[in-house]
């Protein structure tokens, strides 16, 4: 009996790394899998053996060790631009130029994910950088397989394609972001299989390929065709997104990048659309792959269901529910200061100290302008809408010891206090751990 190849994915609880894992786990590889978070890992519920840690700080030492009887090497690891956590230099090149030394003569096939487009003159940092990682790949090792997929569609929305889905999904309208820009399309299926068979020795060595569908379709059909698989009615009202409202919305985007906010409208994925996402199926094909489905067939191969339509629509209003509790904390801290005294006159008529009733407002209002700034950053934003509940339950018991009267008010000041506490709860419960 032969022994079981082993196979190193990284990047292995993303959304093309785990339909890797999965691939491979059936082809009858032993499958281990990188990521940096153990929350992640956990969550992605893969049959693999877990290497916790950040490949772009593994030595050439650490990475022969981590090598070591592996007999492929599957990076599916990359982001789209620099931002809080992430830096396109260390991740496509550094770590790659690690990777490649260690590799060295060893009899390891390297299977490197890239990305249809990619050139040292393209017009994003994205591509360019996945352009030298190619390279160092090329140049270094005689043993490998670089795939560069197009657009990838699967049965869970990530990034660009939860965008995609969320636009599809708005009631009536479907706005005209970049519509002319030609788009072509993969199935993650389809990538994981091209993936396996780089990795079983069916493809060549040395061999560069673009996996994608032989058609083409504008981003306004493509978004068109989503629509209409979410099984939503045609949109009544097609209005053109201008340019400048387009380059505003990357402007934010990039700022909550810094956050530590992965939006799918940085301009990077805005460039690359508006450049369009395209490549060329026949080196796929000679390189013995099968041709790719059309989008047609993707989507006709996994049926849209209740929970994509829910899903659309969360992922249309969690931007506008942290943005509003933010707002809403912050000036509940500000607004106080601006009628000082009346304020703390509200417990000093009620028998409080004046001490304690300055201490409650101060520190009251310090700690709701610090949870309405923590919310927005992304590490964060699941303990702060925690303590947002938290801090609301202990308003509200306050009020009862405090000041009871305030139930009776006419403007119901108390019972506001409840939409607020759902709309955290909700933003607690939505956003996943990264």
């Amino acid at each position: 009996m032969s022994q079981q190849r082993r196979a190193l994915v990284l990047g292995a609880y993303g959304l093309i790394g785990a339909a890797c894992v999965r691939a491979l786990d059936n082809a009858g590889f032993e499958v281990v899998g990188m990521g940096r978070s153990a929350a992640s890992a956990q969550a992605a519920n893969l049959p693999v053996q877990w290497e916790i840690c950040d490949i772009t700080t593994l030595t050439v030492a650490q990475w022969q060790e981590m090598l070591r009887d592996v007999d492929v090497v599957v990076n599916a690891a990359g982001a789209l631009q620099d931002g809080a956590r992430d830096n396109l230099e260390a991740i496509h090149v550094t770590a790659i130029a690690n990777l490649t030394e260690a590799i060295g003569d060893l009899p390891v096939r390297l299977v490197q994910i890239s990305a249809a487009g990619v050139s040292e003159t393209a017009p994003t940092a994205f591509f360019r950088s996945k352009a030298r990682g190619d390279a160092l790949v090329s140049d270094r090792l005689s043993d490998w397989v670089i795939l560069r997929p197009t657009l990838v569609l699967a049965r869970e929305a990530y990034g660009g394609t939860a965008l995609l889905r969320a636009i599809a999904s708005i009631p009536l309208v479907q706005p005209q972001v970049l519509a002319d820009a030609p788009v072509q399309t993969v199935a993650l299926d389809d990538v994981a299989e091209a993936v396996v068979r780089a990795a079983t020795g069916d493809i060549p060595a040395r061999t560069t390929a673009t996996l994608t569908e032989a058609g083409v379709q504008s981003f306004s059909e493509l978004t068109s065709q989503v629509r209409a698989w979410l099984g939503l009615p045609p949109a009544r009202w097609r209005p053109v997104v201008p340019g400048w409202m387009i380059r505003l919305s990357s402007c934010g985007a990039d700022l909550l990048g810094h956050l530590g906010w992965r939006s799918p409208l940085r301009r990077s994925a805005l460039r690359s659309l508006e450049a369009g996402i395209r490549g060329d199926p026949g080196s796929w094909i000679a390189a013995g792959g099968g041709p790719c489905r059309s989008l047609a067939d993707t989507l006709k191969a996994q049926p849209a269901t209740r929970q994509d339509r829910m899903f659309a629509r969360v992922y249309l209003l969690l931007p506008l529910a942290i943005a509003t509790l933010s707002l809403f904390w912050i000036l509940s801290g500000i607004i106080p200061f601006f009628d000082y005294a009346g304020t703390v006159s509200i417990l000093t008529e009620r028998g409080a100290a004046p001490w304690a009733s300055t201490l409650a407002v101060i520190g009251g209002a310090v700690l709701d302008i610090v949870l309405g700034a923590a919310v927005l950053w992304r590490p964060w934003v699941r303990r702060a809408a925690l303590g947002m509940v938290a801090l609301s339950l202990s308003y509200l018991l306050g009020s009862v010891v405090a000041a009871p009267d305030l139930w009776l008010d006419p403007v119901g000041p108390m019972i506001k206090v409840f939409p607020g506490m759902v709309l955290a709860g909700f933003v607690w419960l939505v956003v996943e751990a990264r």
